[in-house]
């Protein structure tokens, strides 16, 4: 195997190589932005009444236990009710559901106008999500400049065999056709 500086791999792959913390933090938003990823509405019982966040850093981390997390930037206003909650909801969004999404979007309307549901632990829950995940808090840590909160998931809610999920790549929403090979 051939070994090249980093300058020469830009010539072989027609691409650009940077090192992210010197390069501007546009160009890495857009490289991470090459990466699709499922959209979600975060819920908790915040100090003031229900709080939801829309969401794309979430992942499953562990299938036993079953775990998963979520990384609230430490930026929001809203962070310190999400990264000291002890029991949230991740709702995962479906294709039709951008108008949800953007209700949880910084200026968004959050819960106004939405029925008044909450789960077991007293999380307010949306209906008719594709699916939701019901979590206690197992861990947060630092990450950065976001924190990063792992759940353990109590109860899992799922929707409708045919939704399609609501899709984010490159700074915009998409949706998401499987192919019926």
């Amino acid at each position: 195997m051939t070994r090249l500086p980093i300058g020469e791999l830009d010539r072989i792959a027609d691409a650009i190589t940077f090192h992210p913390e010197t390069a501007e933090a546009r160009a890495l938003r857009q490289a991470l932005g090459r990466f699709a990823t499922g959209v979600t509405v975060v819920t908790v019982a915040g100090p003031d009444g229900p709080t939801g966040m829309t969401v794309n850093s979430f992942t499953s981390v562990s299938l036993d236990p079953p775990l998963l997390l979520w990384c609230p930037a430490r930026s929001s206003s809203r962070h310190d009710a999400f990264a000291r909650a002890q029991a949230f909801a991740v709702h995962v969004l479906g294709a039709e559901q951008l108008d949800l999404c953007l209700r949880f979007t910084r200026g968004g309307e959050g819960f106004a106008g939405l029925e008044d549901i909450a789960n077991a632990e007293g999380v307010p829950v949306i209906a008719g999500v594709a699916a939701r995940f019901d979590c206690v808090r197992h861990a947060a840590h630092e990450g950065g400049d976001h924190t990063v909160v792992i759940g353990q998931v109590a109860r899992v809610t799922v929707g409708g065999p045919d939704d399609h999920p609501l899709v984010f790549a490159a700074g915009r929403f998409g949706t998401f056709q499987p192919d019926d090979r």
